[in-house]
């Protein structure tokens, strides 16, 4: 039996997930859980081969719970399972350690193929998404970039950025203007709007 982990905050989507998995002979939800800090201790607590984790999660995302597992469960696969098919989420998952990524308008057979595939080693992405990959590019913010628009993206003022981030004021502002640039926008909230279109934050 493959043993799956099943991360996602919708418990309808949740629901529905594990009830179609459950149906295939070889596949059985060991785990379900609702956010992305109860992902590392539910797949220490019960060891799965997959997992299988949605991005937009409350509190620890997706990518972040994905960097947690390889580095504390090395031995299980991590599948992301997302609505939001966009080419810089797909490169934040593959250097997270994802072995795979779908969008969650598939069959559920396609599902379970990709379950049964990234446990043999393959590597499984969603086609029009890695084209899509392909021809945007990688992100043109750096981590601290980053870092400080998602900070800016609630409207926050430099001052708090600046405080939350353990950083100068002239500092912020930096890296904001720099991101401002690349983003080819005209403030920080568009900025913050473009780079979350684009998978960037």
């Amino acid at each position: 039996m493959i043993r799956v982990l099943l991360a996602e905050d919708q418990g309808m989507m949740r629901g529905a997930l594990a009830l179609l998995l459950g149906l295939e002979d070889d596949i059985e939800v060991v785990a379900q859980v609702s956010s992305g800090e109860e992902v590392a201790a539910a797949a220490l607590a019960t060891r799965p081969d997959v997992a299988l984790l949605d991005i937009e999660m409350p509190g620890r995302d997706g990518l972040a719970a994905a960097a947690e597992l390889r580095e504390r469960l090395p031995s299980c696969r991590v599948l992301i399972l997302t609505t939001f098919g966009r080419p810089g989420y797909l490169r934040r998952a593959m250097e997270a350690g994802a072995r795979g990524f779908l969008v969650k308008d598939g069959p559920v057979e396609e599902l379970a193929g990709a379950i049964r595939r990234v446990l043999r080693g393959e590597r499984v992405v969603d086609p029009a998404l890695a084209a899509a990959a392909l021809s945007t590019g990688p992100s043109p913010l750096t981590g601290r970039e980053r870092d400080v628009l998602s900070a800016a993206a609630d409207g926050s003022t430099i001052a708090d950025i600046a405080a939350r981030l353990h950083l100068s004021e002239s500092t912020v502002r930096n890296y904001l203007s720099s991101a401002i640039g690349k983003t080819g926008t005209r403030n920080r909230i568009e900025a913050a709007r473009t780079a979350r279109h684009h998978g960037w934050l």
